[in-house]
């Protein structure tokens, strides 16, 4: 894949998050931290589901995965920001640029399918409890996993098609901290129409796609939860699924508005990338272990268990 005048262009220029030196310091150690945080914290869920067998159940067969893609989504973006923050001048290749495109739609698009897969299981598990097992079973959750990724692969070659087919002239300069699809396009000197649309397209089938099965399950969620009588049956039926809610309301509110906004290199452009590429990715861990007691158990059980075999 080449761009039709790469002898013209051969990399492009990141304008980051700020030009100035302080700010630049300060920003590097917050991220320095958020990446830490995001790595260490989504490596602790993949082995503790892994270690605890308790752990092994549909709802957290699709957590770790969630975890395997937010860990991969920090590495897309956040180790090119730290290096930006402390480079004088942000540059990135064709290439490069071209890869960020893929790989920073192809993870958050797995995501979103993830998502609206974890609601499905949520919904059996609230809504038909007896034959939650017979309906999520082992081969289905498999299946629905292969389908997210297969679906996002898609869509992410489409985006990558798009930015390939695009003609740059003379303007290089990426009023953004990453290569994203919707920031390439107001440097482009020929007719972005047709891409924006397929664009626009693609994001609206492939968003609301996932994002109508959400809220179906949802409404059924809450209708079965209103039933209940017991107010500690309402309240253990509601804990399962709040965690999960945080999380899609967080996720597809930034990436949507990154996504289906006209890009223009503003507060609020940037806000709601590091919002989805950034912030969530580290805050899906805490929102999934914080007020989930089996996790909670799983991580105290593992870290007894290790602390044993260190000691004995």
């Amino acid at each position: 894949m080449a761009l039709r005048n790469r002898s013209t262009i051969t990399e492009f220029i990141l304008t980051g998050l700020s030009d100035n030196p302080h700010i630049q310091a300060l920003l590097f150690v917050l991220f320095l931290v958020i990446y830490l945080l995001t790595v260490m914290g989504n490596l602790t869920m993949l082995l503790v589901i892994r270690a605890d067998s308790h752990l092994h159940t549909p709802m957290y067969f699709f957590l770790s995965n969630l975890s395997f893609l937010d860990l991969c989504f920090s590495c897309v973006t956040l180790p090119k920001l730290l290096k930006d923050l402390l480079s004088e001048k942000k540059t990135i290749s064709i290439e490069g640029c071209l890869a960020q495109v893929f790989f920073v739609f192809i993870t958050p698009g797995t995501e979103v399918c993830l998502l609206s897969a974890m609601a499905y299981d949520r919904y059996a598990a609230v809504c038909h409890p007896l034959l939650y097992s017979q309906v999520m079973s082992n081969q289905l959750c498999v299946r629905l996993v292969l389908i997210s990724w297969g679906l996002a692969s898609l869509d992410a070659v489409i985006i990558v098609l798009l930015a390939v087919n695009l003609d740059f002239c003379e303007a290089q300069t990426i009023h953004h901290y990453t290569c994203e699809l919707p920031s390439l396009f107001p440097l482009s000197c020929s007719d972005t129409s047709i891409n924006i649309s397929i664009l626009i397209c693609s994001i609206l089938l492939h968003g609301f796609g996932t994002f109508l099965p959400i809220i179906f399950s949802y409404a059924r969620i809450v209708f079965t939860i209103l039933s209940i009588s017991s107010i500690t049956g309402r309240s253990k039926a509601f804990s399962t699924c709040s965690s999960h809610l945080i999380a899609v309301i967080l996720f597809f509110g930034s990436g949507m508005l990154r996504y289906l906004m006209p890009s223009s290199g503003s507060f609020l452009d940037l806000l709601s990338s590091l919002q989805y590429s950034v912030i969530t990715p580290m805050l899906n861990p805490l929102i999934y272990s914080f007020k989930n007691k089996e996790v909670k158990g799983a991580v105290k059980r593992t870290l007894g268990k290790y602390l044993h075999y260190c000691t004995g």
